[in-house]
């Protein structure tokens, strides 16, 4: 593991040794930088998503977080006695640190595998709409004329095909949390 306090972090931004600290960084199972400003924070952040092109999840649990949590990817604030600003300012929010694993490892599961399906969903919705107003061109002579009533083709949308969507989005659980939980290597299925 590295530890790195604020002042060597200084050090490494002003000084221009960015791609060195990386280096090491990569070398490392773990990286912990303490008694940093929150401009550190978040240059550290912007440092890792710019150079390593990978995604980053931040976590924190007060306003010296907020930076850091509005620059990654996905933030999490911790909800605790430093106050809310670190929820507010984030993506999602949990009240104790032990409850990581399970927004993780089960909702981020949950939460991938229900837009996976949903992106198909909506692709086979379309294409079928579409083919329908296609083929109908062929009896009308490509004139452009539609095929179904001007109102039809909002509810078409709106109503008629927005039960599944609700329906996956509120339901589906394709493992539950207690498999996911004790098999956290499913969670890779999904990248």
């Amino acid at each position: 593991g590295l530890v790195i306090d604020g002042r060597t972090l200084n050090i490494i931004f002003q000084g221009g040794l960015e791609e060195k600290f990386l280096e090491l960084a990569r070398l490392c199972r773990s990286v912990l930088c303490c008694c940093s400003t929150p401009l550190q924070k978040s240059m550290v952040v912007k440092l890792v998503r710019r150079q390593l092109k990978a995604m980053t999840l931040s976590i924190g649990d007060g306003a010296n977080d907020v930076s850091m949590i509005q620059a990654a990817d996905v933030g999490i604030g911790i909800s605790g006695q430093e106050g809310m600003q670190a929820v507010m300012a984030s993506d999602f929010a949990i009240s104790r640190f032990k409850h990581l694993k399970k927004l993780l490892l089960v909702h981020g599961h949950w939460c991938y595998a229900r837009l996976a399906k949903m992106v198909i969903y909506f692709f086979y919705k379309n294409v079928c709409y579409v083919n329908l107003l296609f083929w109908y061109q062929f009896f009308c002579g490509f004139s452009g004329s539609t095929m179904l009533d001007y109102w039809q083709m909002i509810f078409f949308n709106l109503f008629f095909t927005s039960v599944p969507p609700l329906l996956f989005g509120a339901l589906d659980k394709d493992v539950s949390a207690e498999t996911l939980l004790r098999l956290p290597e499913l969670y890779k299925n999904g990248q």
